[in-house]
């Protein structure tokens, strides 16, 4: 049985900026991640996506449309990775619970393990999306 944890990307308005927040305490205490967290036994994934992203960011589905966007299981860590993404329909005002919380430039180079959690995967997330987009045609290429 794999323990199930989600991690949100959430864009500004504009498409330009995601939301991070810099990790307190491990795993990746110091360094910049989506936010995110377990998902409850009683809960859809989307439900858990949607619940963790209001406590985390004060961010509600009115706000935004969540995107189940791909989910990956580390076996011998027996966790299953669920990833969603969202754009706001217009600004919030954050609320933060445990970590601060910040806008990034989409162009920062999320590869760069010294500043963001999940080795590489942060990059990978934010790549898969904005090519989803353009071929959407939601976005330029």
């Amino acid at each position: 049985m794999y323990k199930e944890v989600n991690v949100i990307a959430v864009f500004d308005k504009t498409g330009k900026s995601v939301l991070m927040c810099h990790r307190q305490k491990n795993p990746y205490k110091g360094l910049y991640n989506f936010v995110g967290g377990k998902k409850n036994e009683n809960e859809t994934a989307v439900e858990g996506a949607y619940r963790e992203l209001f406590e985390e960011t004060g961010i509600s589905s009115d706000d935004l449309d969540l995107t189940y966007l791909f989910s990956t299981r580390y076996h011998l860590d027996g966790i299953e990775l669920q990833v969603f993404y969202g754009k706001l329909d217009h600004d919030v005002t954050l609320i933060e619970e445990k970590n601060p919380l910040l806008w990034i430039d989409v162009t920062e180079n999320f590869a760069d393990d010294t500043r963001f959690a999940g080795q590489g995967n942060i990059k990978h997330i934010i790549d898969i999306i904005h090519e989803s987009q353009q071929r959407k045609g939601l976005i330029e290429q």
